[in-house]
């Protein structure tokens, strides 16, 4: 367990680029390098943790640790990976919070909002080429993007996704590839796992000690329905944060969180730890851990719930066609957040276009790291500032 978890902290320290670098830092590290697990082992666990609700890449570490050194190396690659992120991120907000440092906080909210706009720019576009190819699916991401921008509430994100995965499976059920269940090649058998029933047995005795705290209790409950939502990764997270903190969090502060996480190296869900530090303003450190355990505890669950099944999900026809839309509609999702409120919040000049462009470019053409663009822009911010 500690040789995993110092193997992820190291990671952790910079691992910046979002979920996909994140899977080419691991694949180096425990697949070339380590032979932790074999390739095609790897493959499998991130076809599983793209499939499941949750941060794909720290599930993907956590499913790591397990194959090392079980549920307590499954553990200790989560806490490596994650710590730094919700350390800087802690102390971002608790400064951030300080009113003798509100002109350079203000600096680095404008530089980090702007960096925002490009890293999700690049990530849709991203997603759009690999999973919007096609006129359904097309389709399916537009109708998403109009739906998520003109309605609220939890359910305006969670009833397109629904929607694709249905449109998915009918589609394929009456396309010639439509197989049953039964002929699938793997028989669909769940086996029980130990450390599961322990893990749920922890969560009854831990549960409780939370709701003794009023607005910790109120915290865990938000964070951990949005965990248990999310497809698409960390940038999805953002709206569906947004309508369930109305009122708890401000706007900027909102998009604070959503900025800083950009700016520090690990799993972008730990925007959750900047949010608590908010939310709960005199025990921050508190608030930051409750929200940062509640938004990752869903993802974690469900990975080891769904392991013994995956094989033979994943060789069903049909599921898999469910996949492909889900994952248009997360575009779709994606693109609606993009407008509001990356663009709409950060975006104040024709100066601001100009410097989102070349910072786009920079990123997609130039392999810029993200940490130098974000010195360029914090520089930027402070001669504009």
């Amino acid at each position: 367990m500690i040789t995993v978890f110092v193997r992820f902290f190291v990671l952790g320290l910079f691992s910046f680029g979002g979920p996909a670098a994140h899977i080419g830092f691991f694949q180096r590290e425990f697949v070339e390098k380590r032979k932790w697990l074999t390739s095609d082992d790897f493959t499998q666990a991130v076809a599983l943790c793209q499939f499941l609700p949750g941060p794909a890449s720290s599930q993907l570490g956590m499913y790591i640790g397990y194959k090392q050194a079980g549920y307590l190396g499954a553990l200790g690659a989560f806490v490596g990976f994650t710590l730094p992120s919700f350390a800087l991120l802690t102390f971002i907000a608790v400064m951030s919070a300080q009113s003798i440092n509100q002109e350079m906080m203000a600096i680095f909210i404008q530089a980090a909002k702007l960096l925002a706009v490009i890293v999700v720019a690049d990530a849709l576009w991203g997603m759009a080429k690999k999973n919007v190819n096609t006129p359904p699916m097309i389709a399916i991401a537009a109708v998403t993007a109009v739906w998520v921008f003109f309605s609220t509430g939890l359910l305006g994100q969670i009833v397109p996704i629904l929607f694709a995965a249905v449109v998915g499976f009918a589609v394929t059920h009456l396309g010639k590839s439509s197989t049953s269940l039964a002929s699938s090649s793997s028989p669909l058998k769940i086996s029980p796992h130990k450390g599961l029933l322990a893990t749920f047995a922890v969560l009854l005795i831990g549960l409780p000690l939370v709701a003794e705290l009023n607005a910790g209790a109120s915290l865990f409950n938000i964070f951990y329905q949005a965990g248990s939502f999310v497809f698409g990764g960390g940038h999805v997270v953002l709206p569906l944060l947004q309508p369930m903190l109305e009122g708890m969090v401000a706007s900027d502060d909102f998009l604070a969180a959503y900025a800083s996480a950009q700016l520090v190296p690990g799993p972008m869900f730990t925007m959750a730890s900047y949010l608590g530090t908010v939310v709960m303003p005199s025990s921050p450190i508190l608030g930051s851990a409750i929200a940062t355990i509640a938004v990752f505890l869903p993802g974690a669950l469900l990975l080891f719930a769904f392991l013994p099944a995956w094989q033979a999900i994943f060789s069903h026809a049909k599921l898999k066609a469910s996949i492909s839309y889900v994952n248009a509609s997360v575009v779709g999702l994606l693109a609606s957040a993009f407008v509001s409120p990356v663009i709409s919040s950060a975006v104040t000049s024709i100066t601001d276009v100009v410097v989102v462009i070349v910072g786009y470019l920079l990123l997609k053409y130039k392999n810029t790291p993200v940490w130098v663009l974000a010195i360029l822009l914090g520089g930027y911010s402070m001669i504009a500032h």
